[in-house]
């Protein structure tokens, strides 16, 4: 099953909320004018499970998470009606998959992206610290193989059953300890053996050996006989129309690197000003493409509403460069081996801004 993921749209909350109709009994399932409302406030939070189109244009949605935010660390009946921005708490709403589609761990699979995307914010900056949900008493099992802990009888009262809060601790950058706060391993006596004691046969020498794992390899953006127009697509149905988006996954340009940066259909192609991110004069590795002088126009992809949206993606510090809306930029760059600058964004902006010329294809 090719299952992707992507941000749930406006215009597929009535299939949402079919499906949400569904799968939960009358006094459970929550309205349209409700979904509307957390899809309206937090889009980041509305995450989709897709499946291509048998036709290959356009996508099927088979379930979905939505979730708000709250300053409160624990599920109440206001935590669970209003969304607060920048609070530290991610409340979830519903978790629901097509009947047709249960039991093939779409909804765990579901759940474990969410749950990576809203840690992979939270360690690039974002206010998250927590996840909570209230689920009923038979799916604990459930969410426990997604990292959920239980906590207790929930006072919130949603339909006729009672209902159980479960949460999970997020890495942030506040309690990740760096390099320089972790703990000092202290020197052991000397053994007989160079190999440590206690070991299972075979592992110290599988520690000592170098990775195999194989990384993916990207195209540059030169290497496309037309250029551009070789690594978009037209997701609408009719091919007419809409944006276009990046046929290809994005990768780290940088041979021997290939993190994926971004999955496909993700970025929208956009033609704009340029930006200047490099010092004068500076040399740029091979595989990162000069950007035009401003006001000269480069092709971008433009990445929407926030970092959860990538796979993996670093951020610079502010620095004192201004960008078209006056505030100050940050550089995005690979977060696996810091390669950059690959892109752009404006402090506090919910714009990602990639160079079409600074990432690889996965062709």
């Amino acid at each position: 099953m090719s299952l992707f993921y992507d941000f749930v749209s406006a215009e597929e909350l009535g299939d949402a909320h079919e499906i949400e109709v569904r799968g939960y009994p009358e006094d459970e399932a929550g309205s349209l004018e409700t979904f509307r409302y957390r899809q309206s406030q937090a889009p980041e939070l509305f995450l989709g499970a897709y499946l291509p189109s048998p036709s290959g244009a356009g996508r099927k949605l088979i379930g979905y998470i939505c979730a708000t935010l709250s300053p409160n660390s624990t599920l109440t009946h206001d935590s669970m009606s209003t969304h607060v921005p920048g609070s530290s708490s991610i409340c979830i709403h519903s978790v629901c998959v097509a009947p047709e589609h249960r039991h093939k761990e779409v909804g765990l699979n579901l759940v474990k992206e969410f749950v990576s995307r809203a840690e992979r914010a939270a360690l690039e900056g974002a206010s998250y610290e927590r996840i909570l949900l209230i689920a009923h008493e038979e799916l604990r099992g459930f969410y426990e193989k997604a990292g959920f802990e239980w906590v207790g009888r929930s006072a919130v009262v949603h339909g006729s059953r009672p209902w159980y809060e479960m949460r999970r601790e997020l890495r942030t950058t506040s309690n990740v300890p760096s390099a320089s706060t972790a703990p000092v391993p202290q020197a052991q006596p000397s053994q007989t053996s160079s190999e440590p004691q206690g070991l299972p046969a075979g592992l110290w020498e599988a520690l000592q050996r170098s990775s195999t794992r194989s990384r993916p390899a990207g195209r540059l953006l030169t290497s496309f006989p037309n250029a551009v127009q070789d690594v978009v697509t037209n997701p609408s149905q009719d091919g007419a129309g809409g944006s276009l988006t990046n046929k290809y996954d994005l990768l780290c340009p940088r041979s021997g690197c290939g993190s994926v940066i971004l999955k496909s259909g993700v970025a929208t192609w956009v033609e704009r000003e340029s930006v200047q991110l490099d010092p004068p004069g500076q040399t740029l590795p091979d595989c990162l493409g000069a950007l035009p002088v401003p006001p000269a126009t480069a092709q971008w992809w433009l990445v929407k509403p926030n970092a959860m949206a990538f796979e993996n993606i670093g951020f610079s510090r502010a620095v004192q460069a201004t960008g078209p809306n006056g505030r100050k930029l940050k550089l995005l760059a690979c977060a696996e081996c810091d390669l950059g600058p690959l892109g752009w964004c404006e402090e506090g902006g919910s714009e990602f801004w990639l160079a079409c010329n600074r990432v690889g294809y996965r062709a």
